[in-house]
Parts: structure tokens; sequence; C-alpha cells
């Protein structure tokens, strides 16, 4: 071991590319400076050093987009700070559009980006021309300038923030290889090099391609792929502008900037080359494959077709190198769930250097708090599952993310790579009665029913889909009879032991200590007061508690119970999602159709609403909860999965004279749109807190249990909210609401929608936001406003309400 090889730190950054060293120059900032830097060969000497260097701050997420603001306002003054230069260059992006199509996913990409104020203009084709000398525009429809993004130099700017943190104390050791690590219980304890051993507190993966494996050496599971990813450094083309805005040109599935007189080129194919086998620690630094000619013949067209200059230039330099891809286009941040301590950067698909000040700023405070400064689990590593251990999965839905990066963005789009996966027991039923699924998780879950004569397929549209009409006979069905719904992939989890109710009762705002058969909405919450778990707890007996939860909440949800349990508490946690099927049976016919298979009293006064029973329902054992999601009577009825078929069976018998249909979670999302039922993840989460999401019903104020985050919401129920959650209602026969668009109150932006769609009851569009107000939101401020949706570009009136739409009272679900 080198004498200068230090034997122990507060925090390990394994990987010396852009994300390392800016997580490691936050984690400095923020005070703590005894951390060591780990780089296998030389700092950005991954896919650091041959990335674009395009820095774009939209995207469809809020908090994304305030985490790509962070790194622009960081590489802005970033040289200023360490003296190294960055190439950091403040000219703007430009999106172009060549249909209407594409022009309308602009639009609201637009109204998004206003809702988050984020500054952003249309231009028409000349206006483009104008700013891009040399571009052709004979074929645009508009275009989209960003004025606050802009270029860097990858290399530069990651020696500046790895000089940045060696300033305020960080060790920065290359040609230094991870071989394994030390791990004590389920925490990260220490990190073993080439070098020697470095015992530490945390831990954290930023190694780009190479962290899939690194992670499988602590046993943690980062499912990241690497793929090739080319573009071209042209000689000098005449007429160029320096200050040309960095281009992406998603209709011909490209990019480009200007460089030394020259472009930078490149682009998106659809069928992308992956890697073949795993990235080891022996691969030479600074690895660039041969170029792929005729692979990237057809987007070489396109790039002459736009600057028309290419076609009597040279390529001065040729790029294929291999970047990281996940199957969502989301990067991964955030505490492995199989191991304490030990987090992750990583998966940026091509968008790195974009993300990395963002990121590193992020991932410094989740090492130092223990959670991310904001709701991140749109990149959160907990959003992924056990399918995802596979290579062969991995591989392929990487690749589909990776393609479908200049793709249209349809609204409800479905990934379709190594479908079908996991499967209910009812799967080939569904599918014979006409199901168009979609994948949630792995999951095939059916999203609508196609009638005889009609395909399942999905049809890509910004107006009404191809499937509104059917979708709208399923919402009917269930309002106005009853419909059978497969929601078998919820995540089942079993919270047992001795300490069961205590842990339960410390992270659960509600009191779940409730007699055995008793049924519990609750919310688990952070310690600003912000929703980290939305579920339903039901009291199996003294020491043993059934959760279900959302269908990719499974690890999110297990690891956020695990990771609060204190020393000595004796609590078990089992998934059993796969165990039970799940039939939601919901409608005011529900229980007629139930009754006769069941063998005991189904009537509201032996079995009322929030109860549980163990039932024998033609003649197999279930567990019926009396709940819903769509506002009407129903059961969940959840059926070992071996008796699932013969439950589903008898169901379409007894249901058919009733007029039962079988839906979807289209219409799921319809009717519990209607009730006013949030979603986690969109409606509530981690930036919400019961009180602004208009269900303070669900806390236990009075419970004897100092629950987390109580003082926090005890805080703010004395004083005036800033933000609060209301439905909104639009009348216009032409417009499709999908969510993301933003609100306007009086003419001011005020927020923007969480969740959109269709009321068929109502015979409206509907949508839920939160207003926001910094000198804060009452229900007076919010009904005397005057009220607009954008939605593509056009302003369109609507109504605003402060309870659910449908069934205000609930006296349908109590029937």
């Amino acid at each position: 071991m080198s004498k200068l090889f230090p034997q122990q730190c507060q925090v390990v950054v394994i990987g010396g590319g852009i994300i390392g060293c800016s997580t490691a120059y936050h984690l400095a900032k923020n005070g703590i400076t005894d951390v060591v830097v780990i780089e296998k060969g030389k700092l950005t000497s991954g896919s650091t050093w041959h990335a674009a260097g395009l820095i774009g701050q939209l995207r469809s997420d809020a908090n994304i987009t305030q985490l790509l603001r962070y790194s622009v306002q960081l590489y802005d003054t970033l040289e200023q700070e360490t003296g190294l230069a960055t190439g950091w260059r403040g000219n703007g992006s430009l999106r172009l559009a060549c249909n209407k199509d594409r022009r309308i996913e602009i639009q609201r990409q637009i109204a998004t980006a206003k809702s988050f104020g984020l500054e952003i203009n249309i231009l028409t084709p000349s206006e483009v021309a104008d700013l891009c000398p040399g571009i052709y525009v004979g074929d645009l429809d508009c275009g989209v300038f960003v004025p606050g993004d802009g270029t860097a130099n990858p290399a530069d700017l990651t020696q500046s923030l790895a000089k940045g943190a060696r300033s305020r104390g960080v060790r920065i050791f290359e040609d230094t290889a991870v071989t394994s690590f030390r791990i004590e219980g389920d925490r990260i304890a220490g990190v073993v090099t080439e070098q020697g051993a470095i015992a530490c507190e945390s831990a954290v993966i930023c190694a780009g391609i190479w962290s899939r494996a690194i992670g499988r050496m602590a046993g943690a599971n980062i499912p990241v792929h690497p793929a090739h990813h080319h573009y071209v450094v042209t000689d000098r083309i005449e007429g160029l502008s320096q200050d040309m805005p960095s281009i992406r040109d998603p209709d011909r599935l490209t990019y480009f900037k200007e460089e030394v007189g020259g472009l930078v080129a490149g682009g998106y194919e659809f069928n992308p080359i992956a890697y073949q086998g795993m990235p080891s620690r022996q691969d030479p630094d600074f690895r660039l494959f041969p170029g792929e000619v005729d692979h990237l013949e057809p987007l070489f067209a396109g790039m002459m077709e736009r600057f028309p200059g290419m076609q009597s230039t040279g390529i001065k330099q040729w790029f294929n190198g291999l970047e990281s891809f996940t199957e969502d286009t989301s990067f991964i941040l955030g505490e492995t769930p199989e191991v304490q301590g030990l987090f992750t950067g990583c998966g940026f698909n091509s968008m790195g250097i974009a993300s990395g000040g963002g990121a590193g700023m992020a991932l410094a405070h989740w090492v130092e708090h223990g959670e991310p400064p904001f709701d991140l689990f749109g990149v959160d590593i907990r959003r992924f599952s056990a399918l995802h251990r596979s290579d062969r999965n991995v591989r392929a839905r990487a690749l589909e993310g990776q393609a479908h990066h200049y793709a249209m963005h349809w609204p409800g789009f479905e990934f379709e790579a190594n479908r079908p996966l996991r499967r209910s027991a009812i799967y080939d039923r569904l599918s014979a009665m006409g199901a168009c699924f979609g994948g949630k998780s792995g999951w095939e879950r059916p999203n609508w029913f196609a009638p005889e004569g009609v395909e399942a397929v999905d049809v890509g549209t910004f107006g009404r889909p191809n499937w509104f009409e059917h979708v709208g006979n399923e919402h009917r069905g269930c309002r106005e009879k009853a419909a059978l719904f497969d929601q078998s992939s919820f995540v089942k989890l079993l919270v047992t032991g001795p300490d069961a109710e205590r842990v339960l009762q410390r992270i659960c705002a509600g009191n779940v200590g409730k007699p055995t058969g008793r049924l519990t909405y609750t919310q688990m919450l952070n310690s600003r007061g912000g929703v980290e778990c939305d579920l339903t707890v039901t009291r199996l007996s003294e020491n043993e508690f059934y959760i279900v939860t959302g269908t990719a909440m499974g690890i999110h949800d297990s690891s956020h119970i695990q990771r609060s349990l204190q020393s000595r508490e004796v609590v078990q946690i089992v998934d059993l999602t796969s165990a039970y099927g799940v039939l939601g049976l919901m409608g005011p016919k529900a229980r007629e159709i139930l009754q006769p298979l069941a063998e005991e009293d189904l009537g509201n006064e032996h079995f009322p609403f929030a109860h549980a029973r163990q039932v024998m329902i033609a003649g197999c054992p279930v567990l019926a909860m009396r709940l819903t999601f769509t506002g009407e009577l129903g059961w969940e009825l959840h059926v070992p999965t071996e008796y699932m078929l013969t439950v589903f069976d008898a169901l379409q018998e007894s249901g058919r004279p009733h007029g039962m249909v079988n839906a979807g979670y289209r219409a799921i999302n319809s009717l519990r749109l209607e009730k006013g039922y949030l979603i986690w993840g969109a409606d509530i989460g981690p930036d919400y807190t019961p009180l602004e999401a208009g269900v303070g019903f669900a806390v236990s104020f009075k419970k004897p249990f100092e629950f987390t985050g109580k003082r926090s919401l005890l805080e703010q129920k004395d004083s005036v909210l800033t933000k609060k959650l209301a439905a909104f209602t639009v009348k216009a026969d032409n417009v499709t609401l999908i969510g993301r668009e933003t609100i306007y109150r009086n003419g001011e932006v005020a927020g923007w929608l969480s969740s959109g769609g269709y009321g068929y009851t109502l015979e409206c569009g509907v949508g839920m936001g939160y207003v926001r107000n910094p000198d804060g939101v009452t229900d007076d401020y919010l009904i005397q406003g005057e009220y607009e949706l954008d939605v593509a570009g056009d302003l369109v009136p609507a109504t605003i309400h402060l309870q659910g739409l449908y069934d205000p009272d609930n006296s349908k679900i109590r029937a």
C-alpha cells in the first residue's frame, strides 16, 4: 500500500468523470471534506471525455428541470471560482419541428417550461435561419429557443470541478481500481482497491458504464447497459456563426453544435448498437471504436440536408464511444436498496454533462442527509425491481430506451422490449377477451379492452386516442353496473414481528393500531412532512400487517420501511406480490355479483367499508378488502395465485346477467380523477404534505405515537399553505388533458396539472394540480380566481373545484 494512500475516510467516490467529480465537489462545498475519489484510469477517461457537451434544461419533470438549471448556474460561475477554463458558452439551444405533431409536442413542452419558470421562445423558420447561418429551414414548421442553455468542454469542466474539490480538501487517486467492498450487516464499511482498503461511512458509485459491474461486487443491482454512441467533428464550414445555439433535430434523429468553425454532428438511431459483454477495469483509458459508416448513413443524409455545407466538407474526427443507458431514458441516483450507505449516480443516457452539476449536488445532499433535496423518484434507483438483475432484460430495454431518445413522445406511450415478462394468472383469459396491455415494473396490465372487430393496439396521437370510446364504455359500465379489474400487479407486503405495530405507528401518519380486520389508508412521511409512501395497511392479527401499494413501489416502499427500523426492533418484511392475484370488483351491482359466490354475509352491517375479511369465494380462500379507487361500492379480492382462474371464471359467470364489464387501468384513471383520488408520484409525493394534498383526514395527530413528519405538519397546520391541490374541469370538446398543462390564475402562471384525463360521467376534461402562491393559498383565494389551462399553446377556460367531483359525500362507496 502506498504511504500516501488513505486507510479511512468519511466518503469514497468511485469514478473520476463529471458525476464523480461533481459529487466530491459538492460534498466538500457542504463541509464534508474527508472525501477520497478513486479512478481506475485518468480523470475523464471514461465516457466524459468523448461527450458532445450539449447542455439543455427542459424536461417534463419540474425537479429534473431544477437539477439541470442548477447545472447551468454552476457552469456559468465555475471558471471564475477555480481559474480553470470550462468551455462554457451560454449560447442557448434550439429544437426543431418539421410537422404538426412535433409542433404540438414542442408546444406542450413550452407550456410545461413556463409553469417551471424557464424562459423559452417559439421561432418561425426565418427566425431560425437568422439565428443559425448555413441551416436549411425549408421543411421546418417552427423551432423552440431556450436562451439559458449552452455548451461546454466536458473534460475541462470536469477538471475544473476536480480542482474545486481538491481546494477544499478532497483527495483524488488515479490509476486505482476497485476490487471489492467490505459490508458489515447490510451496511457499507469499506472499499477495497488495488492500492489497499479504505474504511468509510459511505461510498458513491459514479463509474458510468462500469457501474453495474462495480455494484455487483457489493451485491447491489444497478440496471445500466453500455451502448455505442456516435458523432463526428467536421472540418471548417464557411458561414457558420460561433454564437450559433446547439441544435436538436429530432425528426432527423440528429443534433449539432458549432466547434472551431465546423460542426459537432451526432444522433440517436432507431437501431443502436449494444456493447457485447460487460466492461471491466482492464478496459483502456480514453477508448474509442472504429466508425460505423454504413450504420450511420441514414443519419448522415439527414445531417447534410439540414446543413448543406456538410456535403462539401471533410470529417476531422469520428467519435464512437460507449455510454450507459437505462430503459426509461432517465438516469439513476440514490442509495442502493441492498446496501445502506452505498449510493450511485450513473446511467445518464448521453446527458451526463447537462445533468452533472445538479446530479452531484443532489447526491451530496443525499449522502449527508439520508434523503434527496426534493422529490427525485423519477431517477431514484428504487424505481427498479428484481427483473433488472437480468442482463438480458436490461440490455434489451436499455437499447429500446436509447432508440426512443428522439422518437415522438406520445401520451401513454408503452415500451415493448422483452415483453411480456410478468403476467398474472389470468393473462391468457384477458388477452382472449381483447385486452390491450401496458407495461409497468415488468407487469402486463390491461389498459383497455377492444371489442370484437377492433384491434387491441394503441395509436399515438395528441388528440383523442383510438381507445377513447372503449374506455368510456368501461367507465360507464363501472358507474352504472359493475366492472372487474385485474390489479394483480399491486405490491403486497407482509410486515410482521413483535415490533411491527410500534414501527408502523412511528412511520405512518395514520393510526394503524386498529382491531384485526380493519383497513387504514395512510401515508409515510419524511422529516419535512412530505409523502414518501401512500398505501393501505390492513391488520391481520396482533403482529401481522398487510400493506398494499403501487405496482412500481415494491423496492421503494419496502426499503423505506427497512431503513426506518431502529436497533433491536424485530420486524420482518416479506414481499407477497407473486403469492396473490388481485381482482377489483367495483360498481353498484358489485354486492349482487359477489354475494352468491361468498360463504358469508357481505351486507353493509356485517362487512362495512374499510374492513377486511377472509372469505370463501367460489370455494376459494380470499382476503376480501372493502375499499375502492373508483368511487363505487366494491371489493379488492386478494386471491392466492393458484385459485385466480377459478375465482375469475366464477365472477365472469355471476357478473354476466348483471351487465358486468371487464375494464382496464385507463378506466381506473378516469374514474379516480372524477372522484379526486390521488396517485403517488403525480398528485402526491415527497414535496407535498397531506395537508397540501387535501388528505389531512388520513393523518392522526392524536394517536399516542410521535410519527415522522408530525412536527412539520403541526407547524404547517398553524400557518397558511403556499400551495394546495385542486380539481379543474374543461368543457371544450376538442381539448385533451394529459397532465403538465400550465395553470393560469387571473392571467398569471400559478402551477401545473399533476394529472389529466377525461371524465366520462361528467362529460368533460378533468385534471388535478397545485395552485401556488408564496403569499398563501386559502380556499377563498382559490375560489376567487379565474382559471385557464395552457394546452399545447392554447389558453382554455377552466373551472376550479375544491372537492371530489363525483359523489362528494361518499354515499356510494358506503352503500
